[in-house]
């Protein structure tokens, strides 16, 4: 006796999942990320005890996220993005207790069109995205030699301030014959002092199997700790010969008021060795001079395996050697997953 009434019903279901898909697909919102975890045995060079783990992330830092855009007519659309960091070995939210609890990996809204992006809100930093490309490790902050010394504290890391911009405004230009161009500035926000900002130049040039980075940052947000005074510069390429592919990068923080400063060298190479394999190798060298105290090379090398089961899953394994003049040396190992969605 109800089956016309459920029938009704039915169709007034359908008919809205049916408006409710073409509202999403209209403006173009989409779910997306990457989730991945390793377990290994970790001892660095500022380290006597070995630890066992099972960690987040690994090659890439775990993350999911939401974004869309609307077309405004005229070659115009307004695009936004929210991305939250996340921990699959314990469930929690960000990459640390120190992560804002809601989105830590950006959250950002704009317009984009032929003049290119124009952009405010939380942004990955551009020189951070310049370090990925010129590395075979990529944005690993556990496995890159070159991101380790650059970004982790417990790597005496040289540059200073997060992956992630807070208050930024940018701005990517046209990609104009390969080469992009970024520009981004962050007020610091402190009442009376407008000296206080952070600020980047970043390019960026692809064609064909060359990669080409040149990024400059300034970072002055905390201006009342004098170490967070920094200008930092990064350039590198990338050739893909086909038998392998080769990266060499350099870098240089000079910490202004401290007059500490340091060098990077990075070299490395990924070559394919099956259809859906590749090893991966790099090696990076820090130097610092400082006035105050006498520091030692800082040396670091990675050695992985990486191997795709499909497009979007692969498994890898990894070595890290860690050495600090004058300290331990350290050595690590680790299996891991990582998963696109």
């Amino acid at each position: 006796m109800r089956s016309p009434q459920r029938a009704a019903a039915c169709c007034l279901v359908a008919l809205f999942l049916a408006s409710t898909s073409y509202a999403y697909a209209a403006d173009g919102v989409e779910i997306y990320g990457l989730i991945g975890s390793y377990a290994g045995s970790i001892k660095r060079s500022d380290s006597v005890a070995r630890t066992a783990v099972v960690g987040s992330g690994g090659l890439t830092t775990s993350w999911w996220g939401v974004r869309g855009s609307e077309d405004l007519g005229g070659g115009m659309k307004a695009v936004f993005q929210l991305e939250q960091f996340f921990q699959p070995d314990t469930g929690g939210a960000g990459r640390s207790a120190a992560d804002p609890t809601g989105f830590s990996r950006s959250g950002w809204v704009g317009l984009s069109g032929a003049y290119g992006q124009l952009t405010f809100g939380r942004h990955t930093s551009p020189y951070y995205v310049s370090m990925q490309m010129v590395n075979p490790f990529g944005s690993s902050v556990v496995f890159s030699p070159l991101v380790v010394q650059s970004y982790v504290a417990s790597f005496s890391n040289t540059v200073i301030g997060d992956t992630v911009w807070n208050n930024v405004i940018q701005y990517v230009a046209p990609t104009v014959g390969g080469l992009s161009t970024t520009v981004v500035y962050a007020p610091g926000e402190v009442a009376g002092n407008n000296k206080v900002y952070n600020a980047g130049l970043h390019f960026r040039y692809v064609n064909g199997a060359l990669t080409a980075v040149f990024s400059a940052q300034r970072d002055r947000t905390a201006a009342v700790a004098p170490s967070t005074s920094q200008d930092a510069y990064l350039a590198g390429v990338a050739y893909n010969a086909g038998w392998a592919k080769l990266y060499a990068s350099a870098q240089h923080t000079d910490n202004n008021i401290t007059n500490v400063t340091s060098r990077t060298w990075q070299l490395g190479t990924s070559v394919p060795v099956t259809a859906t394999g590749s090893i991966l190798a790099s090696w990076a060298r820090t130097t610092v001079d400082n006035p105050a105290v006498h520091t030692g090379a800082h040396n670091t090398g990675g050695l992985g395996y990486d191997h795709y089961l499909s497009k979007r899953t692969d498994i890898y394994a990894t070595y890290l050697y860690d050495h600090i003049d004058g300290r331990v040396k350290g050595n690590s190992y680790a299996v891991g997953i990582r998963h696109l969605f």
